[in-house]
């Protein structure tokens, strides 16, 4: 089970820890994105200072209806205790957890201030 909380902001967040392919790891509030289909948005100095391998381009279409390109690259992440190779999209915004991360799991979100927001594996 993966624990967090509503921030005052009316975000539902998680700490995540995410590794590089030589073991450096870093840990950081991810911000739980359910219109985003991707595992993990984080900015270029985090991709930097983890050392994050380029796999290749990507394209999204933004809610303003602009279309952008952005590099993606491979970590891997500590979830629900268990290392899982992931992919991060390099987006100059505070780190999103996506969809794909959250395949196969049950997200619970009490949305008040201060609320549980509880991530469980699926039977």
């Amino acid at each position: 089970m993966i624990s967090g909380i509503v921030t005052g902001a009316r975000e539902a967040v998680i700490n995540l820890t995410v590794r590089g392919p030589d073991g450096t790891e870093q840990e950081f509030e991810a911000v739980i994105d359910t219109g985003f289909d991707g595992s993990l948005t984080a900015p270029p100095e985090v991709i930097a200072a983890l050392g994050l391998p380029l796999r290749r381009r990507g394209r999204a279409l933004l809610a303003d209806g602009s279309a952008t390109v952005f590099n993606i690259y491979e970590a891997t992440a500590v979830w629900d205790g268990t290392p899982r190779r992931i992919s991060v999209d390099e987006v100059d915004v505070s780190p999103l957890l996506g969809m794909s991360l959250l395949y196969g799991y049950e997200l619970t979100v009490q949305v008040v201030a201060g609320g549980n927001v509880t991530i469980r594996p699926l039977p």
